[in-house]
């Protein structure tokens, strides 16, 4: 990998306002990097969680600690014109309730001694295409679900020895699957939860079958 590049590429995704194309850093390069350089250097290799984690892991060391954090979102970034695929696609966006085409990421950043730093990362794909009835249309869905890769991206960061006692995460990911595998791995979880879920105040409670709407709670 060409680490001059790379660094190149760092710092104008850093330090850049506009669109973040190759044309525009091949523009604020003076004439140093040229788009061609650019293109071929980020298609030169599939970037998964592996390199993010083989490059950011000594800065990790450095900060992390027993009552580290680790915290999940996922975000979209909207791709209207561009041909769609199963990477660039539709995706529900909780932000404006609604489906927007674009790319869809899901992140894990890890937060410690004050200090956020990405650690893994999953692009959701829907490969499968299929007919809509109701819609009438052709759609695309995926064959792991978001949660799915929320457990295994877990699982992978405390194979990676990463020391972190809380998962946060908003109320996408607060199912009770989720929170059940989070508690038998030994970790913590703080988690946004929408007024409509039904808590048991108690094991008795939940034995019995009395269950409450956490907006009903004082």
């Amino acid at each position: 990998m060409d680490k001059e590049m790379m660094e190149t590429c760092t710092d104008f995704l850093l330090a850049h306002n506009g669109p973040a194309t190759a044309t525009a850093l091949a523009t604020v390069s003076g004439g140093e990097r040229s788009h061609d350089q650019v293109t071929r250097f980020l298609s030169g290799q599939d970037y998964t969680s592996k390199e993010l984690w083989r490059r950011v892991k000594p800065a990790v060391r450095r900060v992390e600690s027993d009552g580290g954090c680790l915290i999940f979102d996922d975000t979209i970034q909207e791709k209207e014109w561009t041909d769609e695929n199963e990477v660039i696609c539709w995706h529900f966006d909780h932000v404006q309730n609604r489906a927007v085409k674009g790319i869809n990421l899901l992140n894990a950043l890890y937060h410690a001694q004050g200090v956020t730093l990405p650690v893994a990362f999953e692009l959701i794909k829907k490969p499968e295409v299929f007919y809509d009835q109701a819609a009438g249309k052709l759609k695309r869905r995926a064959t792991v679900t978001k949660n799915e890769h929320m457990r295994a991206m877990i699982t992978a960061c405390a194979g990676n020895q990463l020391r972190f006692r809380y998962v946060l995460m908003d109320s996408l990911f607060c199912a009770n699957e989720n929170l059940c595998f989070i508690v038998e791995k030994k970790r913590h979880f703080i988690a946004a939860m929408k007024g409509n879920r039904l808590v048991a105040l108690s094991l008795e409670d939940k034995r019995k079958g009395r269950f409450q709407a956490i907006s009903a709670l004082e």
